[in-house]
């Protein structure tokens, strides 16, 4: 008889309890390529990817490889990032994939194989969705993910500011929310899901993306619902949020929130990295016993 999974929430908080909340951003391209004095490569990108999980191990909770510098190399460019996965998950560090996948039926079916079952080359911790077709239309795979100890995030509110517009647009009442924004409206179902899932006190296993350099109240993402719901907060370091500020800019939610940075951390290349990390975990607020 095997064991049930512990799940991805159970996990995420103590990996925060034990390392802080810095999530540190694996992007080899070629600005940083170049800057740490390698070629623009599949072979580079892994041998990239390898250094910064080697001088994260021990260091942080989460490291977020982005899909699309890897898979815009093909075949050769997947196979480096299997192997950039393998290791950091062999280091004892969460991995969240950066691949914001987001489709209906036996297509999403197959993303979450691919993503989320035991033993698959791109096996991950967590993986990035995009909801814009529909939250319910992700419910399988996050059935899928939950069944194996995995998560997800959810996009809600990013930083980008060409998102305003859509993710800040008003949604009429429905017999399964109020009228809210489309931000709230994906946060409302995250919540939902999670509750149906999660055992009570425990945080739960699909979060979601807030940008931090979103206005959360213009987003109606002013309250934090329960079970606890765990946030992505990309927007620290290069796009201009600090992470010292984290508590100021969530709110409520940062207590459960990873603070992300990438190329503020990585720019520091080979030799820097592991000073880098440190004082952005020192300015993310440590540990979160």
């Amino acid at each position: 008889m095997t064991n049930d999974p512990v799940a991805f929430g159970a996990r995420l908080r103590a990996a925060i309890g034990e390392r802080g909340r810095l999530c540190v951003g694996i992007d080899p391209h070629e600005a940083l390529l170049t800057r740490w004095d390698m070629s623009v490569s599949a072979a580079s990108a892994r041998e990239f990817g390898l250094r910064v999980v080697s001088a994260c191990a021990g260091r942080v909770a989460v490291v977020k490889p982005q899909v699309a510098f890897y898979e815009r190399f093909g075949s050769a460019g997947f196979s480096a990032l299997e192997d950039v996965l393998a290791a950091a998950r062999e280091a004892g560090l969460l991995v969240l994939a950066d691949a914001k996948r987001g489709d209906i039926g036996s297509t999403m079916s197959a993303y979450a194989r691919g993503w989320f079952a035991p033993g698959s080359p791109l096996e991950v911790d967590a993986l990035t969705l995009n909801p814009y077709l529909g939250v319910g239309a992700l419910r399988d795979s996050l059935e899928v993910a939950v069944s194996h100890g995995k998560g997800a995030f959810v996009l809600a509110a990013t930083s980008n500011p060409e998102a305003t517009a859509v993710q800040q647009a008003r949604v009429a009442a429905d017999a399964v929310a109020p009228p809210q924004t489309v931000a709230a409206r994906v946060a409302h179902e995250v919540t939902a899901f999670n509750a149906g899932s999660t055992p009570r006190g425990e945080w739960g296993s699909v979060g979601l993306v807030i940008g931090a350099t979103v206005d959360r109240d213009a987003a109606g993402l002013a309250d934090v619902g329960e079970p606890v719901t765990p946030v992505l907060a990309p927007g620290f370091g290069h796009q201009g949020a600090r992470a010292e500020d984290v508590d100021r800019i969530l709110g409520a939610f940062a207590p459960a929130a990873l603070v992300s940075e990438s190329r503020s951390i990585l720019v520091a290349g080979p030799e820097g990295i592991v000073d880098a990390i440190d004082d952005a975990c020192r300015r993310a607020g440590g540990r979160r016993g």
